[in-house]
C-alpha cells in the first residue's frame, strides 16, 4: 500500500474517533477535544482535575489554598500542598526576574478591579500605598516544609497569570498517562494542542491569532505548527472605559497603572502552556522581540505581536524541533 494513502487513512480514523466536553471554569469556556477515542471518561476526569486545581489556586473566592496564605499574610507561613507550592515557588522565580509578570500583584488587581463589577480608577495615594505591597522578593518560602510566607499584612498572592498554564499542562499529562495521542486543550483561549493534528495530511495544527478588532473566532493571522501551547497576553478584552480613556487589566507593577504600550496583544508559541504564560507578560513588557530570547531555549517557538496601528510583526518562527511551518 502507498505510505501517504496508509498515513491518510490513520487520520482519517483517527478524526471519526474524537469526544468532545465543553463547561465553564477557570472564569471561562473550558472546551476539551480528544481525538483516536470514543469514551468520555478520559473527559469527565480531565474536567475534575481543573475543577480540583480551581478550587486550590482561586482569590476569587474566600476559601483556597491560596487565599490561605493571603488571609495569613502579616502573620505566620501556611503549609500547601505539592503542587500548589510548586508553581508557587515557579511563580516567585519568575516574578524575581522583574520582565513583567508579578505573582504579588494582588493589592493592585483588588484595588482596580478590572474585568470585575467595580472597576475604577485609584487615587494616585491609594496606589502608592499598595505599591508597598507587591515586592516578590519579600515572599519567604520554606522548600522542607512547604510553606508560603507573606510577611506584610495585605500583601497578596494572585497566579491569574500563571495559573491556566499549569493546568493545562496538567491536563497534557493527565491524557498522555491514558495514552491520548492527539488533542486539544482549550481554557478559554488559552491553547494546548496535544500530539500530531489528525485533521490535517500534513500533520499540523492550524492555530488562529486572534482579529483585537473582531469578534472572537476571527483570526488575523493562521499559524501552521506542531503540538505546542499558544497563549495570549493582550488589553482587548479585559478592560473599562470611562471619561473617554481605556484602562486594561495588564498592571505595571513599576507604576501601579496599565501598562503603557503600542501593543494590543501578543500570542507567545512554546512547547509548555506554563512557560507560554510568563514568556507571553515577558514579551508584552518588552514591546517588541528580545535578540536573544530564544538563546539556548529549544522549548520557545514564536511570537506574534499585534500593535495599536495594526501591524502585525511574526518574530522566531522556523522549523523548530521539526514544529515551525
Amino acid at each position: 500500500m502507498d505510505k501517504n494513502r496508509f498515513t491518510a487513512g490513520i487520520i482519517a480514523d483517527l478524526a471519526r474517533q474524537s469526544v468532545e466536553k465543553t463547561f465553564y471554569a477557570l472564569g471561562t469556556t473550558v472546551t476539551l477535544t480528544a481525538f483516536g477515542t470514543i469514551s468520555d471518561r478520559i473527559l469527565d476526569e480531565a474536567y475534575r482535575l481543573i475543577m480540583c486545581y480551581e478550587d486550590k489556586l482561586t482569590v476569587n473566592r474566600d476559601n483556597s489554598e491560596i487565599m490561605a496564605i493571603n488571609h495569613a499574610a502579616g502573620k505566620g507561613p501556611v503549609q500547601v500542598s505539592t503542587g500548589v507550592y510548586q508553581l508557587v515557588k515557579r511563580a516567585v522565580a519568575a516574578s524575581r526576574e522583574n520582565s513583567g509578570f508579578n505573582v504579588a500583584i494582588g493589592p493592585l488587581v483588588k484595588l482596580w478591579q478590572i474585568g470585575f463589577e467595580g472597576a475604577n480608577i485609584p487615587s494616585e495615594q491609594q496606589i502608592q500605598k499598595k505599591m508597598v505591597l507587591i515586592d516578590p522578593t519579600r515572599i519567604i518560602l520554606d522548600d522542607r516544609n512547604m510553606t508560603v510566607f507573606l510577611p506584610d499584612a495585605g500583601m497578596e498572592l494572585d497566579l491569574g497569570g500563571i495559573a491556566k498554564g499549569y493546568i493545562a499542562d496538567r491536563v497534557r499529562s493527565l491524557w498522555d498517562a491514558h495514552g491520548i495521542t492527539a488533542g486539544i486543550i482549550n481554557l478559554g483561549g488559552n491553547l494546548l494542542t496535544v500530539g500530531t493534528c489528525p485533521l490535517h495530511e500534513d500533520a499540523k495544527w492550524r492555530i488562529g491569532v486572534q482579529n483585537p478588532w473582531q469578534k472572537r473566532g476571527k483570526p488575523l493571522a493562521i499559524e501552521k505548527i506542531g503540538p505546542c501551547s499558544a497563549v495570549t497576553s493582550g488589553i482587548y478584552e479585559r478592560y473599562f472605559e470611562t471619561a473617554g480613556k481605556n484602562y486594561h487589566h495588564i498592571l505595571d507593577s513599576r507604576t501601579g497603572n496599565p501598562l503603557e504600550t503600542d501593543l494590543v496583544g501578543v500570542t507567545v508559541f512554546t512547547r509548555d502552556s506554563l512557560v507560554g504564560e510568563i514568556e507571553s507578560t515577558r514579551l508584552f513588557f518588552a514591546g517588541s522581540m528580545p535578540e536573544d530570547w530564544q538563546k539556548e531555549r529549544p522549548d520557545l517557538y514564536g511570537a506574534v505581536f499585534v500593535y495599536r496601528d495594526h501591524r502585525v510583526q511574526c518574530c522566531g518562527f522556523g522549523d523548530v524541533n521539526g514544529l515551525g511551518g
